[in-house]
């Protein structure tokens, strides 16, 4: 679903986003890409959402190039960035409904999907609210409802359960993985590793630019936690 071949991103200050970087991610798969701050994750996801470009390499989205294709992949693609950044005068249904135009989703689905994930996050009674209003978490949710009421094939998240409550992190997790059993696939950056151990069946770990270890979540942690592989790489 994704693949990222010989990725390099070097910024005009010369700094070295990403170098040499290779992954793949394929429908089922929740892949976790963790690293320390600055090692290069927000490099590699922007390079892969459309909104940075890069001098090296290829990215494909099913098979569609990101710089020969990228309305294709914008398409198939949902992108969650770490602070949802959305239009705070429009109502949470304004919100949303305007998503489903740009994406011509039809009235009657996008209507099944809202309804549903609306009370998946316990959203139903605010979206008549503007967003304004709402709190950092239930601008998170809302964002949630966006992405999954798309249907993409490849959802990638920048840290999404940042802000949620207990509920509506267990929610998100558990819609997560009803996504994947249906065929589509998970890029995530986070620094919550023992979510991530219990949730993905891949990870990606990248530090200065590199990655360093890359594989099934088993083979990676053996017997040791993912904290402690992190740690010790």
């Amino acid at each position: 679903m994704l693949k990222i071949n010989h990725l390099s991103k070097t910024y005009a200050d010369g700094k070295v986003g990403v170098k040499d970087l290779n992954l793949s991610v394929d429908a089922g798969d929740i892949c976790a890409f963790i690293g320390p701050n600055g090692s290069g994750k927000t490099t590699t996801i922007r390079c892969v959402v459309g909104t940075l470009n890069f001098e090296e390499g290829e990215i494909l989205i099913d098979n569609h190039s990101v710089k020969a294709d990228p309305m294709a992949c914008k398409r198939i693609t949902a992108y969650i960035p770490d602070n949802p950044d959305v239009y705070t005068t429009l109502t949470g249904n304004e919100y949303l409904n305007f998503v489903a135009s740009v994406y011509r989703i039809s009235v009657e689905e996008r209507d099944k999907a809202i309804k549903y994930y609306a009370e998946q996050w316990g959203l139903t009674n605010d979206l008549g609210l503007p967003i304004k209003s709402y709190s950092h978490g239930m601008r998170q949710k809302l964002v949630l409802i966006a992405a999954f009421m798309r249907k993409p094939k490849l959802l990638v998240l920048d840290e999404p359960f940042v802000g949620l409550d207990p509920q509506a992190s267990f929610t998100l997790k558990t819609i997560m993985q009803e996504f994947v059993k249906n065929g589509g696939a998970i890029f995530y950056s986070t620094h919550v590793l023992d979510v991530a151990e219990k949730l993905c069946n891949k990870v990606v770990m990248i530090k200065n630019g590199t990655i360093i270890k890359q594989g099934t979540m088993k083979d990676i942690k053996a017997d040791k936690s993912l904290e402690e592989v992190f740690l010790n790489a």
